[in-house]
C-alpha cells in the first residue's frame, strides 16, 4: 500500500474480529515505530502488548462501567513516552511518541488489520498504571486497539486546506 493510501484510507475502528495480532506482525509493526523522529535520539517510546492477565488487572482497574470497552479489540498495545523531568524535552518526547504510536496505527493498516487509538482515563489512576506496570516518569499517550477489522466505516468529514493553512509572507 502506497503511504497516501494508507493515510487516507485509515479509519478508527470500534468493531473487531476475534483473532489476536500475531506476535510476528506485532513485532514488525514495533520494528516500524522506531524509525519516528525524536530529538536527540532518545526513543522515548514504550510499548506494552498486554496479555489475559494484565488485560484483566487494567479491566479491574477500569471497573465494571468502563471494562467493556477494554474487550472490543483482540489485542491491546499501552504506548507511554519516558519522560525527563525538562519541560522542553517532555513536549519533544511526547511529540515523538505519538509519531511512533501512529506509525504502529498505519503499518497495521497497510497490513489489513482495524485500529483505533484510545486515551482510556483508567490509564491516568494510580490503579491503572500499576495495572500495566508504568513507571513514574512515563505518561501514557495511547491505548491501541488492534485486530481483524469486522466492519468498514465511513471516511469522516475534514476540512479543506484553506481552513487550517496560512502561507505567511
Amino acid at each position: 500500500m502506497e503511504i497516501e493510501q494508507a493515510i487516507r484510507t485509515r479509519r478508527t475502528h470500534k468493531a473487531f474480529g476475534q483473532d489476536p495480532v500475531e506476535r510476528k506482525t506485532l513485532d514488525e509493526l514495533l520494528e516500524l515505530a522506531r524509525w519516528a523522529p525524536n530529538h536527540h535520539r532518545t526513543n522515548p517510546w514504550r510499548f506494552r502488548v498486554l496479555g489475559p492477565d494484565a488485560r484483566a488487572r487494567l479491566k479491574q482497574a477500569a471497573g465494571t462501567a468502563h471494562a467493556a470497552k477494554l474487550d472490543r479489540a483482540p489485542t491491546l498495545i499501552v504506548v507511554s513516552a519516558a519522560l525527563t523531568g525538562d519541560p522542553l524535552q517532555d513536549a519533544e518526547e511526547l511529540h515523538a511518541t505519538a509519531i511512533a504510536a501512529y506509525i504502529v496505527l498505519l503499518g497495521a493498516h497497510a497490513r489489513g488489520l482495524a485500529g483505533y487509538w484510545r486515551t482510556p482515563a483508567v490509564l491516568r489512576t494510580v490503579d491503572g498504571r500499576a495495572a500495566v506496570g508504568l513507571a513514574p516518569q512515563e505518561q501514557v499517550v495511547a491505548l491501541i486497539h488492534l485486530g481483524p477489522p469486522s466492519q468498514e466505516p465511513s471516511p469522516p468529514t475534514r476540512d479543506d486546506p484553506p481552513a487550517y493553512v496560512t502561507y505567511l509572507d
